[in-house]
This record gives structure tokens, sequence and C-alpha cells, in this order.
């Protein structure tokens, strides 16, 4: 099991205490909902969820660092109370699609992606589980990430941010789950696919996300 908690390998401790004490998350978390939402409800509902998140100057200025994780709750939540609970969430499942193909682009080298390709599907989740796990800091804020790598790999997330003061029947973090669900099916295996078996929101006591292939 990989447990973290705000945690980055590149940043110094002192840094790396620092975002985690003030719960920051990365700006696709927001730059990617914006774009999901102008792709499908176009500009007018992105100004609306914006707005209704306090969050409308983003919008022409998007953040180009860290956010505080408050901001992207805010989102999450005006976003469902903005919209109907399904254009939410496939706004949101676009916005984490759209936040793994900008990883795969700009953040994981080329030749990193080859080599998970390469090896046996077991062997590329295990490695891509690890390098997501070093990175949880940047997409969990202050909630903690653990996974199970195998087949299924299992990846959980406790004090979510995305879900986070919302109360739902079923799973709403459809965000992660698309995010999962496009770097492994890119670096793992074709048919990977993601799914949340149960959410915080729903009164689990985490959100645990399946991915097989």
């Amino acid at each position: 099991m990989h447990g973290t908690r705000a945690r980055h390998v590149t940043l110094s401790r002192a840094a790396a205490a620092s975002d985690q004490s003030a719960g920051r998350i990365g700006p696709n978390a927001i730059i990617q909902t914006a774009e999901a939402l102008r792709l499908l409800r176009g500009e007018e509902d992105a100004r609306r969820v914006f707005a209704a998140a306090r969050l409308e100057p983003y919008l022409t200025a998007p953040p180009a660092d860290m956010v505080d994780e408050t901001e992207v709750i805010r989102l999450h939540r005006a976003l469902r109370a903005t919209l109907d609970d399904d254009a939410a969430r496939v706004v949101s499942a676009k916005a984490g699609q759209l936040t793994a193909l900008y990883l795969l682009t700009h953040r994981i080298p080329a030749v990193a992606q080859r080599v998970l390709r390469l090896l046996p599907a077991r062997l590329a989740s295990r490695a891509l589980s690890r390098a997501i796990s070093a990175h949880a800091w940047t997409f969990a804020g202050t909630g903690i990430f653990t996974a199970r790598p195998g087949r299924p790999t299992v990846y959980e997330i406790s004090h979510c941010p995305l879900c986070r003061g919302q109360g739902t029947d079923h799973p709403i973090c459809d965000f992660y789950a698309a995010t999962f669900e496009t770097l492994f099916a890119r670096l793992v295996h074709r048919n990977a696919r993601a799914r949340e078996i149960s959410c915080e929101a729903a009164g689990a006591s985490a959100c645990r996300f399946v991915i097989d292939w």
C-alpha cells in the first residue's frame, strides 16, 4: 500500500510541508473544468458555474500555479448546484480526461511513456501507480491518497476534496475516475477502465476507484 499526503519528490521538505498545510491543488482542476464547460456547455454556462463558485476571473486569467483547495471544492460544488446531476458528471469526467491528456503532453516524459507501453500491463500499472502516488499532493490536497497496485488496481482518497461537504446517493468523483482511466488506457492497456465504487459523498469512508483491463 502506498499512502501519501501532500508530498512531492522534487520539492524540498519545507516546500512540501508548506503546500500540505495550505491544501494546494494543481491548476488543471480549474483550467480543465473551464475547458470542459466551454466544450460541452458553452461560454454562458461556464460563466454561470464559475460565477457561482466566485472564480469568474479565472475564465480570463487561468491560474498558473497551485491553487488553494477550497477554490477547487467551491468549483465542484458550484458545478453540481448549477447544472443537473447528469450534466455535472459529464463535464467533470471530460475535465478529468483533459487533465490526463495535458499530463501526457506536458508532464510525463515521452521516454517514460514508451517504456510503460512496452512493459506487461501488471508491471506498467505498478510503475504508473508509484508515479501517481509520488505526485498525489498535486490533486488530493489535504486528502490522503492510497494505492494498491495489481489487477485490478485500487486507489483510495480519504477526505476527498472533490466531494467534500456534498451528499448524494451515488459516487460523484468523475474527474478522478476519468483521469485515472485515460492515463491507464494510454500507458498500461488500451482496454483499461476506471470506476468509482464508493464515495464519501454517499457516506463511504473513502472514495475508491477500481481500474481494470
